[in-house]
């Protein structure tokens, strides 16, 4: 039994692969009770994951779910030994909120979604399950339609999110986006950047880095003139690709405040009615384009190669995998595996 002497970050598992992409026409959703057994079983010499992060949507988590509703949820997680960390407020139209980019009913349908998100969140801290992590976020609008007025969407989305940390702020809790390639104003690492520097409140608002998706900026998916990799890039090419890499990382780390550990191909998937985004693949997918251990530390280490702990708990994110393979116990010990090598690389004792 291989020896881990760090214990933190914190490694936790999220409950939306169960939820993202199911349902629609395709696979039905897999209830999170289900979910949390599978992540409380997970077990890798000794270890287990040490919480779990939620998307608080149906048929999961209701937004508009009672006090007395929350309480029963944290005690469910706790009585599993697990906690909570981040959570995903369902701001888009199709769950009750709005694109970040209408002035008007957008915004305040936005606004609203986050607020009960924070209160949700706050309930949470209090009864003690919850004690890190941030509100994750995302502009709410497809690049299609950003792309109509690119500079004015930034600044209106800009407005929305300024308001948004107020409302985040008021319950003691931070934001963080998501950077996809399927969300406007948030789909290259240069206008990520530049939204984070247009809402300007480093405390509150920041980014959250996955993996899988962060791949794509590199790329230039759904922004070519954003691409750091050249067209026909041979991922051979080690140098290039660390270079590349590096240059993203420097832009973005310092934003950076939550972080999914996860595996790209390089291309990009969708199902259900998610939009295309990249690629989650299982940590030995042959086809996969990262080392995990190694880039995850392009982002968990300071230029000088030290640990920021900026990150208090890593997430894997692994949605749109077919149900069959959610459903596999091996899945989540595999999982369980890459994130541990990891923290054992990049982490500390605490």
């Amino acid at each position: 039994m291989a020896e881990h002497l760090n214990n933190n970050p914190k490694l936790h598992n999220a409950a939306w692969p169960g939820l993202v992409g199911k349902g629609d026409g395709g696979e039905p959703p897999i209830p999170l009770d289900k979910m949390l057994d599978m992540t409380a079983a997970a077990e890798v010499d000794g270890i287990k994951f040490d919480g779990v992060d939620l998307f608080l949507s149906d048929p999961h988590v209701s937004i508009d779910l009672s006090d007395d509703g929350v309480r029963k949820l944290a005690d469910s997680i706790q009585g599993r030994g697990l906690a909570i960390g981040s959570l995903v407020a369902p701001v888009w139209e199709p769950t009750g909120g709005g694109p970040a980019n209408d002035e008007g009913e957008g915004r305040r349908k936005y606004l609203e979604q986050l607020k009960k998100a924070c209160r949700i969140a706050s309930l949470l801290r209090k009864t003690g399950v919850r004690s890190y992590g941030a509100i994750r976020i995302d502009s709410a609008v497809d690049p299609g339609t950003w792309a109509q007025d690119p500079e004015g969407n930034q600044k209106r989305i800009a407005e929305t999110l300024r308001q948004a940390c107020d409302i985040a702020a008021d319950h003691g809790e931070t934001l963080v986006a998501e950077g996809e390639a399927c969300w406007g104003g948030m789909h290259s690492w240069r206008r990520m950047v530049q939204l984070l520097e247009l809402v300007d409140k480093p405390d509150i608002f920041g980014f959250q880095a996955d993996m899988a998706h962060t791949l794509l900026y590199l790329l230039g998916t759904n922004a070519p003139e954003d691409a750091l990799l050249p067209e026909g890039f041979d991922w051979n090419d080690t140098d290039t690709f660390d270079a590349a890499y590096s240059q993203m990382c420097v832009a973005l780390r310092p934003w950076t405040k939550d972080f999914h550990v996860a595996q790209n191909d390089a291309t990009v998937f969708g199902s259900g009615s998610h939009d295309k985004t990249g690629r989650h693949c299982l940590p030995d997918d042959p086809n996969g384009k990262l080392d995990i251990t190694k880039y995850a530390g392009f982002w968990l280490r300071d230029d000088a190669g030290n640990p920021t702990k900026a990150i208090r708990h890593l997430c894997w994110d692994g949605c749109m995998f077919p149900n069959e393979t959610l459903t596999n116990p091996q899945t989540w010990n595999d999982i369980l595996a890459a994130m541990l090598s990891v923290r054992d690389a990049h982490g500390w004792q605490e």
